[in-house]
């Protein structure tokens, strides 16, 4: 499409507040001073100080931020044409924006932020996606509700990977299945025998023989790189879950199995082992959701958080030529790959806010529900009294992983979202491979993400549940 013409209509700026000036809001309040169609200068984080330094890191002055402790000071700077840095939502309320974007990747406090912004009638870019996988559907029929719209966020894996089906299913192409690479390549460099990813450097020589397949089986070779990968890096991530959760409840797609393949892959891979059918194949039916670790030599591409779909190649004439160009397809010409293999953070965050705040297009559709939960399972025995604090930038808990499996109500002894047990206290313990019940922990009474669930419970139930 042409993004001038999609976009001629918005003649004045849309007003964006920003809570939440990590990595991610960072990156989008630097971009946005460069997109003439937004004004984004009223910045939230947990102290005035901090949201002044998102938005100095962003490129604003020193002299053009202003540190506000109450709604009087904000509007004050904010009619001045300052930039508004401030500890609280409630002292930028009354301030003229159209579109929150919730970056904090806190879920308790995104779902405060998101139903204050809601309740007074502005859309909401929901970056925290963890808020998102407990209550993200309840909180976009909220939004229609107050005729304002909820969305996920250019720039993120759900919202690219959601945007990829929905245009390959417009095209009429036959998907097979669709996923995301994780977070961080593993690079393995054939002249040192070592593997770098996130930051490490560990010596792998054993992965040397399974870096080329040949003619053997690609199940079997990634199975025996995941056997040498992981004696020294973690191949399973509480994020890329979480992302895929939001993807299964927009578009129907589903994991093949709970905690996902997530193989260790080459490109060149991913059509035959996210095929079904076949002696690669890992899927046992079609419309599935999963996770590679993409393998790559130091001079090589990164494919790093990109997403993908799979497709049956009927068309295969087609599908031979775009083989020949170096598209992905399979060894047997059955199936192919497209892929995405970017997410940008804040930097392209602003289509989605031109298309919800200035179109009233969301990427969720308008039957967005709770198909599928991320559910908390522990990784080891768990006493009474453990502390379960979401931690580090992936906010990850400490002997709890997450797998994808089919919405359950809210229930003592159900399972439990892995982000509504996050930040709480196990009342009894839980043995080592076990899910995590409401029963087992000490809800809050009054947690605002807790009243959002059961609310989502009592809108959608059970009925939802699966595909």
């Amino acid at each position: 499409m042409n993004h001038h013409t999609r976009y001629a209509g918005l003649t004045h700026p849309v007003g964006v507040c920003l809570v939440g000036g990590g990595a991610f809001g960072q990156s989008f309040l630097a971009q946005a001073r460069f997109i003439r169609r937004l004004s984004a200068r009223i910045a939230v984080d947990l102290t005035a100080e901090a949201a002044a330094k998102a938005l100095f890191a962003a490129g604003f002055s020193p002299a053009d931020i202003r540190l506000c402790e109450n709604p009087g000071d904000a509007r004050a700077a904010f009619d001045a044409g300052k930039a508004v840095a401030a500890a609280a939502l409630d002292t930028v309320q009354d301030l003229p924006f159209d579109i929150l974007v919730e970056a904090t990747g806190h879920p308790e406090a995104a779902a405060i932020h998101a139903m204050a912004a809601i309740e007074r009638r502005r859309h909401v870019l929901l970056v925290t996606k963890e808020t998102d996988s407990v209550a993200g559907p309840i909180l976009a029929r909220r939004a229609r509700e107050k005729s304002v719209g909820l969305t996920p966020v250019d720039g993120d894996q759900p919202a690219l990977l959601i945007d990829m089906i929905t245009w390959a299913e417009t095209l009429g192409l036959d998907l097979i299945g669709a996923g995301k690479s994780s977070e961080y390549d593993f690079v393995f460099d054939a002249t040192t025998g070592t593997v770098t990813s996130n930051g490490r450097t560990v010596s792998l020589p054993d992965l040397a023989p399974h870096w080329a397949p040949g003619e053997r089986s690609l199940r079997a070779v990634a199975q025996a790189r995941s056997a040498v990968l992981g004696t020294a890096f973690p191949l399973r991530a509480v994020p890329d879950l979480c992302e895929l959760a939001l993807v299964a409840n927009a578009t129907g797609f589903m994991p093949d199995v709970p905690p996902f393949h997530a193989p260790v892959a080459r490109v060149p891979e991913v059509a035959d082992l996210f095929s079904t059918g076949g002696s690669d194949s890992l899927f046992s039916g079609r419309r599935r959701l999963d996770v590679f670790h993409h393998l790559r030599a130091p001079d090589e591409a990164s494919f790093a958080g990109g997403v993908f779909v799979t497709l049956a190649c009927h068309d295969r004439a087609s599908w031979q030529i775009l083989a020949e160009k170096g598209h992905v397809v399979s060894r047997n010409g059955a199936f192919a790959m497209v892929y995405l293999p970017r997410h940008l953070l804040g930097i392209e965050a602003a289509t989605s806010i031109l298309d919800l705040a200035g179109l009233g297009i969301s990427t969720y559709p308008e039957d967005y529900a709770p198909h599928f939960d991320l559910v908390a399972v522990a990784t080891r025995d768990l006493p009474a009294g453990t502390r379960l604090d979401a931690i580090g930038h992936h906010h990850t808990i400490d002997g709890v992983t997450a797998e994808l499996r089919p919405m359950q109500v809210l229930a003592a002894d159900e399972t439990t979202p892995y982000y509504l047990a996050a930040n709480r206290t196990l009342a009894r313990p839980v043995s080592k491979g076990a899910a995590i019940r409401p029963g087992d922990l000490a809800l809050m009474p009054d947690s605002p993400l807790l009243a959002l669930r059961l609310a989502q419970d009592s809108a959608f139930g059970p009925k939802t549940s699966g595909h």
